[in-house]
């Protein structure tokens, strides 16, 4: 099925385990190899006579993405990846629409749909760690029509959101410095997001690791601060307590104002799946995937629940600096305000340096999904092939450069338009999280449907989900009640009456999603397929090891190991 010249580029060599797409260059100087390695790689031609969802299945899982991403990367950007303005600064606005019990329930049940939905991943990533991972997943175990909305709405969801975090990184600097114009400061966190992309995913990787390290620094320091505070540690030795669970109180505007938080928390949660993405440029995403899959339980309740927690024992729901109209208002942050109300001077200014690293951090990580997704585009069928432009670098240039055309949109941060048009840009992409995990969820169940009915089982697979097929039943079915819960919301917005322009601004990513599903049944109507029966769902292209026998003896062996060790390794083992 592949043709390729393998004199000249031996498939050993350009898919090699540990470097895949470089090519030796001895005869030529740096400057020429740097000339070069902007040339694309080699097609690999595949078989004409196979359908559609096979082609695309070989391609990703023989993309010439560079495995350059080491365990500390997958570990750090998986710990901290996740940690962006949705908890800087958006948990303001959530507290202040529902109240700290509002927000801890909604984050505690959208960390439990985050929890099944990594593991859920983990155990496809880890099994077939292929280019575009959870998005080629959909037209792999769905169809080819939810794939193509899906892959599409992910493009989405990060391709707008590079603009949104520019400006947020401006609007930050006005800490310090308001006098300079916003478009100055745009301008140089564009250029240090394109320079770190340039040096492909090891540069993404490099930065995430120091910005990850840093945001985690960060919310250890608040919590254990904050325990100081409430306990009466502060400048002023006030016992604070539970005070602002009593005045104003634990809610906020009933239930509605639970439903409303819903969306700050998935906006919060945003990126979690990234490590799922990183699956086809990992070392060795056997050993690395697992790790980073478990850790997100940890994750989940020390940097949201805990640092929340605190957060509503120090800040009122009623406190009016919450109710900033931005999502990128700093003065919002209840992080800051919380640390400014207790009369530290310093700090404020170290959460804001904080913040601005967290923003960068989600920039960034937006042009890497944005612009490995474009590339899985072209794989799968569902864009031009000019998409899957991958140089001999690994870097998937075509993607990139789209990603930052769009970025560009951030220079609006000088005009008088620029909350209108970034309010509508928000709303291509305020749902898309929840289709996404609801997907993968899907995804993982129509899997396991798969091998039960091809009489295999789960001792063939390198690493199973913790929470098991009915966490996937569980997210899926989470994920569903928020999209139906946001409906309510977004047609009855809270304190005003039904609206068009509120409907919209909130609930748009559903119409889209269902305007790609039905442009690729009318596009490939001829083969519209509703959804693959089990039995022809593809359980094996893509896996890196092919020997099945060999794979579950190995499988076999670390349970026994495991199994023999004491009951704090085996603890130990399952969490980390």
């Amino acid at each position: 099925m592949l043709k390729q010249d393998e004199e000249k580029f031996p498939i050993e060599q350009t898919f090699s385990d540990h470097s895949v797409g470089a090519i030796e260059e001895t005869s030529k100087g740096g400057w020429s190899n740097f000339i070069d390695s902007f040339k694309p790689l080699p097609q690999i031609e595949v078989d004409p006579n196979l359908s559609d969802i096979e082609k695309a299945n070989i391609l990703s899982a023989k993309s010439p993405l560079q495995r350059s991403l080491k365990s500390r990367h997958i570990q750090m950007i998986s710990i901290g990846g996740a940690i962006g303005t949705g908890l800087f600064v958006g948990s303001g606005s959530a507290l202040s629409s529902g109240g700290p019990a509002s927000l801890l329930i909604a984050y505690f049940i959208t960390g439990i749909m985050i929890f099944c939905t990594v593991h859920a991943l983990g155990e496809l990533a880890v099994t077939f760690p292929v280019s575009g991972s959870f998005n080629q997943y959909n037209s792999r175990f769905v169809s080819p029509s939810w794939g193509f909305a899906m892959a599409w709405n992910y493009v989405m969801q990060w391709i707008v959101t590079l603009p949104l975090e520019l400006v947020a990184a401006s609007i930050t600097i006005k800490f310090w410095n308001s006098k300079i114009n916003s478009a100055a400061w745009v301008s140089i966190f564009y250029v240090l997001i394109v320079g770190i992309n340039f040096f492909g995913v090891k540069g993404y990787g490099e930065a995430e690791f120091i910005f990850s390290l840093i945001k985690v620094i960060a919310v250890v320091g608040f919590i254990i601060l904050s325990v100081i505070l409430v306990s009466g540690g502060g400048p002023s030795h006030e016992v604070i307590g539970a005070r602002y669970w009593h005045d104003p109180g634990p809610f906020h505007s009933g239930f509605k104002g639970l439903c409303t938080v819903f969306v700050t928390a998935a906006f919060s949660f945003s990126g979690t799946e990234l490590c799922g993405l990183t699956a086809a440029e990992t070392e060795n995403p056997r050993k690395t995937l697992p790790r980073a899959t478990k850790q997100v339980f940890w994750r989940i309740t020390l940097f949201y629940l805990v640092s929340l927690t605190m957060v509503g024992f120090l800040v009122g729901y009623n406190d009016d600096r919450l109710l900033g109209s931005s999502s990128v208002d700093i003065a919002s942050s209840p992080f800051v305000i919380a640390i400014r109300d207790n009369g530290i001077k310093v700090l404020p200014t170290i959460m804001n340096v904080v913040i601005l690293v967290a923003v960068l951090s989600v920039g960034n990580s937006a042009v890497f999904a944005s612009s490995r997704t474009i590339a899985s585009l072209a794989q799968q069928g569902f864009g031009p092939k000019w998409f899957g432009y991958i140089d001999r670098a690994g870097r998937p240039l075509v993607g990139v450069g789209i990603t930052l055309l769009v970025g560009l949109l951030c220079f609006l941060a000088a005009s008088s338009k620029q909350d209108e048009v970034f309010t509508w840009l928000m709303a291509l992409s305020g749902l898309s999280s929840i289709f996404t995990w609801g997907s993968i969820c899907f995804c993982h169940i129509r899997f396991r449907r798969a091998l039960a009915v091809k009489g295999r089982g789960t001792d063939e697979l390198p690493f199973t989900s913790g929470a098991g097929i009915w966490g996937s039943y569980f997210g899926t079915l989470l994920n569903s009640l928020v999209l139906v819960s946001q409906f309510w919301i977004a047609l009855f917005p809270v304190g005003e009456p039904p609206n068009a322009k509120v409907f919209f601004e909130a609930y748009l990513t559903v119409p889209v999603v269902i305007f790609l599903y039905l442009f690729h049944v009318i596009w490939k109507r001829k083969q519209f397929v509703l959804f693959f029966r089990a039995k022809d769902i593809d359980v094996d292209t893509g896996r890196r090891e092919t020997d099945i026998e060999v794979l579950k003896a190995e499988i076999a062996e670390e349970k026994a190991y495991i199994k023999s060790r004491s009951i704090f390794f085996r603890f130990y083992k399952f969490w980390c």
